[in-house]
């Protein structure tokens, strides 16, 4: 993949380049990166869909649906890890291109078999190739770390992020759509609709997009991410936030009508709500980050997602729909927050490492865009493996008793465990950075510093 729009010379961090040259190009890339990436998401979350379309005719039961989007996050989970160093290799918007047209092969195929009488084998298969469209978020987002400067990461990354999950809640009202109209038993439209989407997109990619030549794959970097421990504590923490949005977003609709018993159409009518206000807000809680410190904004969303998941319990137990829906789409909305504030965490994390090392000025900055552009695409593949663990969960949960009570008190424990941890490292000890770094604890940092 060679040519295209290269770009040989790249100082977000110089305030001049920045305010001169970069910003303009760095947003028409961020925009033109959110409509892939949302595409991207569309695809990846399609048999959150697809199982509302698949009633008796079809001969799965609540357990193998699970399993059907289970697969589907999984493979979209590792597959992540190879598209974090895709961009460096390939370019940014060589990369974005290639990984638009690729969504067409998993749409074609569950447009091809996606009937009554095929295997469900094959319906596994197709699934699992919808995980290409998991994998779009570790090329997009390294790509746009790359852009902007650490000031900005939180805003740029937040909405990046949010726009493209925002593809979830999209594909669901699509769903909804054809489900009120043409009925449930026309699945093809959905995957008709989204056809020449994939073709814009890649489109839209090849005209307005940019290689930036200055982004390297760094081996050395990739292995000093592996090994350090902060790389592994945020991947938890990610677990929490992320794994929890799109754990949710696939399950959704199938808990609605295996526990509450919703018809399709009632089912679709729902689903769209809480992904819809997780994506929305995930770009505020980079912004509080980059105000208040991430850490800060992370142990009060898991504290409220905890709460939460307390409301989903006793509403579970009293078999109240109203109060599920009011528990559940908190939860939505909280680990949207979450998204935002964990992520805007990593680079302001890697450049403490870097000052506590002794570096400073331009070589700490450096640093940190190093480790934290390696350990982006690490801790994105293992939070997105969290979604896996709740949609397992749930499976596991409806095959014993029948309701999903067991797998949210399980998610209840996961969430102290995730404020003990957040709390632990990045909020109890002020001494934890050195005198000539930042404190990850500041409310208000020295200047030219950043908030974890």
């Amino acid at each position: 993949m060679g040519g295209g729009r290269w770009i040989e010379q790249w100082e977000p961090e110089d305030e001049t380049f920045w305010r001169e040259t970069g910003e303009k190009i760095a947003r028409r890339n961020l925009l033109f990166s959110v409509i892939s990436e949302h595409i991207g998401f569309s695809i990846w979350s399609l048999w959150s869909v697809m199982v509302l379309f698949m009633g008796p005719q079809y001969g799965v039961d609540p357990a193998g649906k699970f399993f059907l989007i289970g697969t589907a996050t999984f493979v979209g989970a590792l597959i992540r890890i190879p598209y974090t160093f895709a961009v460096a290799r390939f370019g940014g918007r060589n990369w974005t291109v290639f990984s638009a047209l690729l969504l067409l092969l998993p749409t074609g195929f569950a447009f091809t078999v996606m009937e009554p009488g095929t295997s469900y084998t094959t319906f596994v298969l197709v699934a699992a190739l919808t995980g290409v469209g998991g994998g779009n978020f570790a090329s997009s987002m390294t790509n746009i770390n790359a852009f902007f400067p650490l000031r900005k990461k939180g805003w740029a990354l937040g909405l990046n992020a949010g726009g493209g999950n925002i593809g979830v809640p999209v594909v669901q009202l699509i769903g909804l759509l054809v489900i009120g109209t043409a009925g449930a038993v026309h699945p093809r439209i959905v995957l008709g609709v989204y056809l020449p989407l994939i073709v814009i997109a890649a489109v839209c990619a090849a005209l307005f997009m940019d290689n930036l030549a200055p982004v390297k794959n760094d081996t050395g970097a990739a292995k000093e991410a592996v090994r350090a421990r902060h790389t592994w504590i945020m991947a938890f923490l990610y677990i929490g936030t992320f794994g929890s949005f799109i754990g949710y977003s696939f399950a959704f609709g199938l808990v609605l009508q295996t526990q509450f018993g919703r018809t399709p159409l009632q089912a679709a009518s729902l689903t769209f709500i809480g992904p819809l206000l997780g994506s929305l807000i995930r770009p505020v809680g980079g912004s509080l980050a980059d105000r208040h410190g991430g850490a800060r904004i992370t142990l009060g969303t898991f504290a409220a997602m905890a709460a939460a998941t307390g409301v989903v319990i006793y509403a579970s137990v009293i078999e109240s729909l109203t109060v599920f829906l009011v528990g559940f789409i908190g939860l939505f909305v909280l680990s949207g927050l979450g998204n935002g504030s964990t992520f805007k965490m990593i680079p302001a994390i890697f450049l403490a490492q870097g000052h506590r090392k002794g570096l400073s000025g331009e070589v700490a900055e450096a640093y940190g865009r190093r480790l934290s552009g390696a350990a982006m695409g690490l801790i994105g593949a293992i939070g997105a493996i969290g979604g896996l663990g709740i949609n397992l969960a749930f499976r596991q949960s409806f095959q014993a008793s029948g309701t999903g009570t067991a797998a949210f008190v399980a998610f209840l424990v996961f969430y102290a465990a995730c404020m003990v941890v957040t709390w632990a490292v990045y909020l109890r000890r002020p001494t934890a950075v050195p005198e000539n770094a930042e404190a990850v604890t500041e409310s208000e940092p020295r200047p030219g510093y950043a908030k974890v």
